[in-house]
């Protein structure tokens, strides 16, 4: 079994916010382990929920802040709806996701969690008039 280390960082590679899951296979594809990165932060977020969510992507009805969404009220989410915007942003290129010094550019590619058990998403912000 191995763990992961979920790592949000800027994008010149400042850490803002990271957690840990234990208890994973090695092996895992790129999707498996964005589905459960979101699965793991709408559980920690339904288990209190509150008006300020941080999370890999925005949900339904929410506001971006400087570090996180703003929830018109607080609410529960679902995580299957959450893991497929997520999909769906990486696939547009909204965030880049980095596996030790290695970015994966495509969803189906198999990760080696001893190997590199960090893996960073790095939220691209579009440019303002561009």
């Amino acid at each position: 079994m191995a763990s992961v280390t979920f790592r949000d960082e800027s994008a010149t590679g400042r850490a803002l916010e990271e957690f840990s899951v234990p208890e994973l296979p090695e092996r895992i594809s790129a999707r498996e382990l964005v589905r459960l990165r979101v699965r793991e932060e709408v559980a920690r977020y339904n288990a209190s929920p509150s008006q300020h969510f941080r999370g890999l992507v925005k949900p339904t009805d929410a506001e971006a802040e400087l570090n996180g969404y703003r929830m018109r009220s607080a609410r529960r989410l679902d995580w299957e709806k959450q893991a497929d915007a997520a999909e769906a942003a990486f696939g547009r290129n909204g965030f880049l996701l980095l596996v030790g010094e290695r970015q994966i550019l495509d969803l189906d590619d198999e990760i080696d969690l001893i190997a590199d058990p960090v893996v960073s998403f790095v939220k691209l912000v579009p440019l303002v008039g561009g």
